[in-house]
């Protein structure tokens, strides 16, 4: 019996819809050749394609495309690899996914999962773990610095940077393991080999390629922007001036906004994903109170709390007290990531309000554009985005997670060894530990319960 990472696997690898073209394709560990004969009724040469017409069971042709076949182990798999491109109606590449899954009964094709031809590609030693994460964010990408990152990531820009911490590790490692058979020469023996001296540089490189992976996951993740404050004070306004569009309904009636409103934008490459909510007040209105609590939901959520005032309104008691217990409410929330932004900066009666803003606020008008370049650049600021994009590869949370846990256990590792004498068993463990996480990355150390929840995210066909 096959494992089901064996089985060979049929899906149609573009995406859903109408197109000029579409395409099936076939991986499979057996030989495809009574597969290609029953579907195009020849042999093909391997990486050249070919146009003929496709074949249902009855000699009839399905519709007429180019075939292109690659056999194990030089294909995207590794293993056997046949591809049909059709015309891209949704009934015929259906009916060419059918006769793919019947033609030839003994090999027991089914339906591939999300993600599963590039889960064999990793499996099947083509692409590394990170690499494979690569292939969905390029496809996933929201900006073109994004996309390029991703394309680097692919190309084994990350994996190329990880492989080389990886071999520094590995002989500190071996140094460590050697040294440990001769207890009575190791502070001769570690002196000799510079041991702290590789695991400070060690260090470093680990810091810098943690700060250029923090920077690569907000090039993936973007940056959740909030924009929160009491009714009327031009949040409506202030989305549809960043978005460059009429996105939301802006009126002078308080509450006009009853439910959350978002749109991304890109500022340098980086997507931001702007949330419009509903005025923070009490309300006796049903829809506008749910709309309120939604709006609380966002901003737990956020990475940044754009929190919104009023220019023409400040120094009113009313104004004030309001503004008040919302700060109230959000004494919960990190300081860091609120920012104050004054609107209507614009209006001649904001003037005298401006002398005594809460320091490091920013102020706008959302009605004229003034302000929002400085607002822009804040947001990114605001979230530690400094790098050029250019040089950047495409990085995730985990990514950034499994590099903190190596700097932390290679920093425990340094203190084993800076002890007199140096704690050597304890030294290796936090090396060995630090090697593990490290390995996570690529997929040298990736559990399978990992690998399900990585490739259970692509789309079906990838």
């Amino acid at each position: 019996m096959l494992s089901r990472h064996q089985d060979p696997i049929a899906a149609i690898a573009t995406a859903p819809g109408r197109g000029a073209v579409g395409i099936v394709r076939v991986s499979a560990p057996q030989d495809l050749t009574p597969l290609v004969q029953a579907l195009c009724g020849r042999a093909l040469k391997p990486r050249e394609a070919t146009y003929l017409p496709f074949r249902s069971a009855a000699g009839e042709a399905i519709d007429h495309g180019l075939a292109l076949y690659f056999p194990a182990p030089h294909s995207y798999t590794g293993e056997h690899v046949l591809e049909l491109q059709a015309h891209g109606g949704p009934v015929v590449l259906q009916l060419l996914l059918a006769r793919c899954l019947e033609a030839d009964p003994a090999l027991r094709m089914r339906l591939a999962e999300p993600g599963e031809f590039t889960r064999r590609a990793f499996l099947n030693g083509k692409l590394d773990l990170a690499q494979a994460e690569a292939v969905a964010d390029l496809i996933d990408a929201s900006t073109e610095a994004a996309a390029r990152s991703a394309g680097r990531a692919l190309a084994g820009a990350l994996s190329s940077e990880v492989g080389q911490l990886r071999d520094a590790l590995i002989a500190l490692r071996m140094l460590v393991e050697a040294t440990l058979d001769f207890p009575e020469e190791e502070i001769d023996f570690l002196q000799a080999a510079d041991a702290l001296g590789k695991l400070r540089r060690l260090l470093a490189q680990l810091d810098a390629l943690l700060e250029r992976s923090r920077q690569g996951a907000i090039l993936r993740e973007g940056i959740k922007v909030v924009l929160a404050g009491q009714p009327n004070v031009g949040k409506s306004s202030l989305l549809n001036a960043l978005a460059g569009a009429e996105l939301a309904i802006v009126t002078p009636i308080p509450g006009t906004t009853r439910d959350k409103l978002s749109q991304t934008i890109q500022v340098e490459g980086v997507p931001l994903h702007i949330s419009d909510t509903a005025g923070l007040r009490d309300t006796d209105d049903e829809v506008e109170r749910i709309g309120v609590a939604r709006s609380w939901d966002a901003i737990a959520d956020a990475d940044v709390l754009l929190f919104l005032h009023d220019l023409t309104r400040v120094g009113r008691p009313d104004y004030e007290a309001e503004d008040a217990e919302i700060r109230t409410h959000l004494a919960g929330v990190d300081p860091a990531r609120i920012l104050q932004v004054y609107n209507k900066a614009d209006a001649p009666e904001s003037a005298a309000a401006r002398q005594d803003l809460t320091p490091g606020a920013l102020t706008l008008s959302a009605k004229t554009g003034a302000g929002l370049d400085a607002l822009r650049r804040r947001l990114l600021e605001q979230v530690g985005w400094h790098a050029v994009p250019e040089g950047l590869f495409i990085a995730r949370e985990r990514h950034v997670q499994a590099l903190r846990r190596t700097r932390e256990h290679v920093a425990l590792g340094l203190e084993q060894a800076a002890q007199q004498p140096p704690a050597l068993d304890l030294m290796a463990e936090e090396l060995r530990l630090a090697h593990d996480a490290l390995g996570e990355i690529t997929g040298a150390f990736s559990a399978d319960d990992l690998l399900g929840e990585i490739f259970s995210r692509f789309c079906i066909g990838k």
